[in-house]
C-alpha cells in the first residue's frame, strides 16, 4: 500500500497533477486558452464600442427630443381625425374637401418626405442598437458554455478530422 500511494502522490500529490502539467508544456491549455482569447474579444469589442460611441451635446439632445415627436403626433392625429368625424361631420367634410384640392404631384412629394424620415430614422435606430449590443457583449464576462468550446471534437479525434476532409 506505501508504495502504490506513494507513487500516486509522486504523480498526482500536493495538489498538483504532474501529468497535466507535462502535457501543458506540449499542447496548449485549451480551457486557459479560451479564456485568453474571449478576454481579448471583449476588450477589442470594448474599445470599438468607445470608439463609436457618440458625445452627446444639449442640442443633439433637443433634435433627438423633436425627433421624437413625428410618430405620435401622426397616431393621435389620425386618432384625433376618426374621433372628428365620428362628432362633426360637417367640419371633417370641409377639411377632407380642402385635402381633395391637393395636386397629386405635391402628395408625391409629402409621400417621399415622410418615407425618407422613416427610413433614416429606422436605419439610425437601428444603428445604435448594435451599438449598443457590441457594448452590451463587450461588458459581458467571458465565462460560460460558449467561451469553453475552443477544444473541439476534431482537436481530440484527428481520424474523424481526415474522414471529414475525405483523406484515406
Amino acid at each position: 500500500m506505501g508504495l502504490i500511494e506513494g507513487t500516486l502522490n509522486t504523480v498526482f500529490g500536493g495538489g498538483r497533477n504532474v501529468v497535466r502539467e507535462t502535457v501543458e508544456v506540449f499542447r496548449e491549455n485549451a480551457e486557459a486558452g479560451a479564456q485568453r482569447a474571449a478576454e481579448s474579444h471583449g476588450a477589442a469589442l470594448e474599445q470599438f464600442a468607445a470608439e463609436f460611441r457618440p458625445a452627446r451635446s444639449r442640442f443633439d439632445i433637443l433634435i433627438d427630443g423633436l425627433n421624437r415627436l413625428p410618430r405620435p403626433l401622426l397616431a393621435f392625429g389620425t386618432i384625433g381625425l376618426m374621433i372628428s368625424a365620428m362628432t362633426e361631420p360637417a367640419w371633417f367634410a370641409e377639411r377632407m374637401q380642402g385635402l381633395a384640392l391637393v395636386p397629386e404631384p405635391l402628395w408625391w412629394l409629402m409621400g417621399a418626405i415622410v418615407s425618407f424620415y422613416f427610413g433614416a430614422r429606422h436605419q439610425l435606430k437601428g444603428q445604435e442598437f448594435q451599438r449598443e449590443i457590441a457594448a452590451t457583449v463587450a461588458r459581458l464576462p467571458a465565462t460560460g458554455p460558449d467561451t469553453a468550446k475552443a477544444e473541439t471534437d476534431t482537436d481530440l479525434n484527428p481520424a474523424l478530422e481526415d474522414w471529414r476532409e475525405g483523406r484515406p
